[in-house]
């Protein structure tokens, strides 16, 4: 005996419960939007949120390693600024949107020189490191972190 005809199922149900076993796949959307207000354009032209995994994990692709480690130790921060459900962040190197990174011909900002002051303040706070040419780098990086933001410039 034939079969008797039956109208086809629709599939719109069970795509949409096999995209939920994935996570919400329209949470990344809020969180692009919001990504350059909550990380400033200097860290938004560096690093580009992917995608979110299931435990709620945002995944942020970055130009390179040394943006994906500095940013690491930043995730905490980041995780409160963008709120909702994103739990934690995870930091790797990867493709970013070309419209993210500086346009051609922009210029760097001109860069703060330290003080005097200031100087001395990098000094005292290398002075513990034995080695000598560490001690010195270090004495430079604090002393141009403190110029930065004394000039009210900061990475975020």
């Amino acid at each position: 005996m034939p079969r008797a005809w039956r109208e086809p199922e629709r599939i719109g149900g069970a795509v949409r419960r096999q995209l939920a076993r994935f996570g919400a796949p329209t949470r990344i959307g809020g969180i692009v939007d919001g990504w350059p207000s909550a990380v400033g354009g200097l860290v938004a032209r560096n690093a580009w949120p992917a995608r979110v995994q299931r435990d709620g994990t945002l995944v942020v692709h970055t130009k390179d390693a040394v943006w994906a480690f500095e940013l690491g130790h930043r995730s905490a921060e980041i995780v409160g600024r963008l709120g909702g459900d994103v739990r934690a962040i995870r930091f790797v190197p990867g493709p970013i949107p070309e419209a993210t990174l500086p346009e051609p011909g922009t210029s760097a900002p001109s860069p703060v020189r330290a003080t005097a002051d200031q100087l001395e303040q990098g000094a005292a706070l290398a002075s513990g490191i034995a080695d000598d040419e560490l001690r010195e780098r270090v004495a430079k990086a604090a002393a141009a972190s403190l110029a930065r933001a004394a000039d009210g410039r900061s990475l975020w």
